[in-house]
């Protein structure tokens, strides 16, 4: 094990350690993740940048989404993946598990002078995280996470060693309107195929939400990383869509992506579509 793996599993470790370690407090009316709008605050998904709420005790959320778009690039052709799930654990202390298994990607390269069509697919990486909200009052909340990403998947889109993320999150709300900020650090790896090579990153994201009625919410954002892949510089892209509540437990989700600049995450834009479920 190399000594950029071995610091990763410390201080995950630790971090999680410390943070089953600190102390439950009483929750208050003015949680921002409870009420019968308290799903469209857990999720995830839509956006890339995490909640700032967490799973109650005891119970479970999965998320899961399809995506569709067209890769950058001159010869960038369509693709496809799924499932971009997400299982979510509560625990005690405001604490929660998270578990991002496999995606599934399909994509086609168009012919470009000297290189011929060609279709690719595969599986992504697993990840494996825990996050824990530190506290809120009447309109802020503040959490942290760490997620380590397994040396797994393909040689084309999987991880070649372990990664790994450290991300604070901030929100503010006030009335139906919302506001997060999610500042991140990484340590990952290129897949095996594109060197393996790794790669630092500061990965700043927010997003901006408006729940139009205790159902429907709409949101928007805009996201970044300092290195999208080894000796590759700054990228950006944004993200729009819409949340529907079909009960306190069941909510549905369209969105639309675009690349900005650089090649973060490889599309020039996409369409998704997806599902939360609280159990």
């Amino acid at each position: 094990m190399d000594n950029h793996i071995t610091s990763i599993c410390l201080a995950l470790f630790i971090a999680a350690a410390s943070l089953l370690a600190m102390p439950a407090y009483a929750a208050s009316p003015q949680n921002p993740c409870t009420g019968p709008s308290a799903l469209l605050a857990l999720l995830d998904r839509p956006t890339i940048g995490d909640s700032s709420c967490v799973v109650p005790d005891g119970k479970t959320v999965l998320e899961a989404g399809i995506a569709s778009g067209r890769l950058s690039g001159p010869t960038g052709g369509p693709f496809d993946n799924g499932p971009n799930a997400e299982f979510r654990w509560g625990l005690p202390a405001q604490t929660e598990l998270v578990w991002l298994p496999p995606d599934f990607q399909y994509q086609q390269n168009d012919a470009a002078p000297g290189r011929p069509a060609a279709t690719e697919q595969g599986f992504g990486a697993t990840t494996l995280g825990i996050k824990h909200e530190l506290g809120y009052n009447a309109h802020w909340q503040w959490t942290v996470e760490g997620l380590a990403t397994l040396p797994s998947g393909n040689p084309v889109y999987g991880s070649h060693g372990l990664g790994g993320a450290f991300n604070g999150i901030v929100s503010y709300g006030h009335g139906p309107f919302g506001a997060s900020l999610m500042l991140g650090v990484t340590s990952q790896t290129e897949p095996t195929t594109a060197g393996g090579e790794r790669y630092q990153s500061l990965n700043p994201d927010f997003v901006v939400t408006w729940l139009s009625t205790p159902r429907l919410q709409f949101y928007a954002e805009a996201y970044g990383q300092t290195h999208t892949g080894y000796g590759r510089g700054w990228g950006s892209d944004a993200d729009g869509g819409v949340q529907y509540l079909v009960n306190r437990n069941l909510e549905v989700d369209l969105e639309e992506g675009v690349r900005l600049q650089g090649n973060l995450g490889g599309f020039a834009s996409y369409t998704g579509a997806g599902l939360g479920v609280l159990f």
